[in-house]
């Protein structure tokens, strides 16, 4: 009896024992993926850093050499080391002028600002369509950053773009299509708020991340923007517009912000584009 007793105990804690190394097993593979997964997205973070590293280089020194080109006396923007802005683009821009926001314009007080804001102006024209209120461009020293909401681009916590921003990416895409040596980096941002529990999502770095992939793989696969003009960079919650205190502050930080670097002569070209838009208006 004593010897059926002591095998039964024995095969019981063999069971056991046998249950509790499958947990092990999968717990451990469990832990295996998740340290992997963290590992790629810290090496992707890395690689996206030192990506952004080098354009905000390229940007810097882009900025140095418009500066070096206005005239000390006078602050206007020289376009070239050889020529001034024309007769002609003058002309342009007058005409667009006319048709910016006057409290605005009344605060150029250079040459430079006064090209920015034409440029400005027709660009959102160009692109923003109805969605204006969550689109907003700025440009410093011929370098045009656009800040578009999360509220267009995405649902809450979610990288899947949304088919309402479409049309503002189809024309962003033509923008940047219309110049061979134009350069254009993606940058998603989010708010300081965690990820949900058992997210798929690590982080905001790869929130961040994912979402401004995720537009840059629609630029080239859907609206035929070349690759190699384009730059995937995510900034997660560390460069944020408002404090994130209230939930006003927070959707201002939520945002994808596309910076595009054109060329000189390009930059000028699109003050004709508004011209030619509006002499259709009239007609």
């Amino acid at each position: 009896m004593k010897r059926i007793l002591t095998v039964t105990v024995l095969a019981a804690s063999m069971l056991t024992s046998c249950v509790s190394k499958k947990k092990y097993v999968a717990l451990e593979e469990d832990y295996n993926q998740t340290r992997s997964s963290l590992q790629k997205t810290q090496v992707e973070k890395e690689e996206l850093e030192e990506r952004l590293g080098v354009i905000e280089a390229r940007v810097s020194d882009y900025n140095a050499k418009i500066n070096s080109l206005k005239d000390e006396n006078d602050q206007k923007l020289e376009i070239n080391e050889l020529t001034v802005m024309s007769n002609a683009n003058k002309r342009k821009m007058r005409e667009t002028l006319k048709n910016v926001d006057q409290a605005e314009l009344a605060k150029a007080e250079t040459l430079e600002d006064s090209i920015n804001l034409a440029v400005s102006h027709n660009l959102k024209n160009q692109i923003s369509s109805g969605d204006s209120e969550d689109v907003e461009i700025s440009i410093d020293k011929t370098v045009v950053m656009i800040n578009v909401s999360d509220k267009l681009l995405f649902r809450s916590g979610s990288h899947r773009v949304s088919r309402d921003a479409y049309p503002l990416l189809e024309k962003l895409a033509e923008v940047i299509n219309s110049e061979p040596t134009m350069e254009v980096m993606v940058e998603g941002h989010t708010d300081s708020q965690t990820m949900v529990e058992n997210s798929y999502l690590v982080d905001n770095w790869d929130l961040s991340v994912r979402r401004s992939t995720a537009i840059v793989r629609l630029l080239q696969d859907r609206f035929d923007v070349a690759p190699e003009k384009l730059i995937a960079a995510g900034r997660s919650s560390f460069k944020p517009l408002a404090p994130n205190d209230t939930a006003e502050n927070r959707a201002k930080n939520r945002r994808t912000r596309i910076v595009i670097i054109p060329n000189l002569d390009k930059f000028l070209a699109m003050l004709e584009a508004d011209n030619k838009t509006l002499e259709k208006d009239d007609m």
